[in-house]
């Protein structure tokens, strides 16, 4: 069975083959992620997630291919907060995340030929209080620059972090545990697959 990740993240490159799948193609989805949209986070990582899914459906040439697509963000006080534009607006989101807690959503879809499945997962994140100098300085590392929220967990990012609950994949952008019970319900057993029966 063809699998197609509809990412150009190495994260989740990396997760999925974390997960046992390793043949896999990665087709980057022509969609427009940053119109504006009314939604509430959840709701709006599902719609993204399932527009990429839908898109690269489209250009697959083989109609039985399973795909996946994720869409992750961070919400403050049940503000979206995206990629930074630049630095100054990476140095207003860790700002605004010191010190308190905020969630992060990632929707998932997977479509193939059982069918099409669209959720979200939700994780909560707390912060440390930080001082202007960290905020200045872990921005210097460059890792903000391309992650949700202007932080990314499995890098220097996790010096700010206090604790978690839930998924700590899906803050790095792909919900291990539950994606992989979605591609089970599609015909593609991870574990097989690891242990190379699949």
């Amino acid at each position: 069975m063809k699998i197609i990740l509809a990412s150009q993240s190495p994260r989740r490159r990396e997760l999925l083959e974390r997960m046992g799948v390793r043949d896999f193609q990665v087709v980057t989805p022509d969609i427009d992620e940053h119109m504006e949209r009314d939604l509430p986070p959840d709701a709006l990582v599902e719609a993204i997630a399932g527009e990429k899914a839908v898109a690269v459906c489209r250009q697959a040439d083989d109609p039985q291919a399973v795909v996946i697509a994720a869409d992750t963000v961070v919400a403050l006080d049940g503000a979206v907060l995206g990629k930074p534009a630049d630095q100054a607006d990476a140095f207003a989101m860790l700002s605004a995340l010191a010190g308190k807690r905020h969630q992060v959503y990632t929707g998932v879809a997977v479509v193939g030929p059982k069918g099409t499945q669209v959720v979200s997962e939700r994780t909560e994140v707390a912060f440390r209080p930080l001082t202007e100098g960290e905020i200045r300085a872990y921005i210097a590392t460059g890792e903000p620059m391309d992650k949700a929220g202007a932080y990314g967990i499995q890098g220097y990012g996790a010096l700010l972090i206090e604790g978690i609950r839930g998924d700590y994949y899906n803050v790095m952008g792909l919900p291990v545990c539950r994606l992989g019970r979605m591609l089970a319900e599609a015909g593609v057993d991870c574990l097989a697959l690891a242990a190379g029966r699949s």
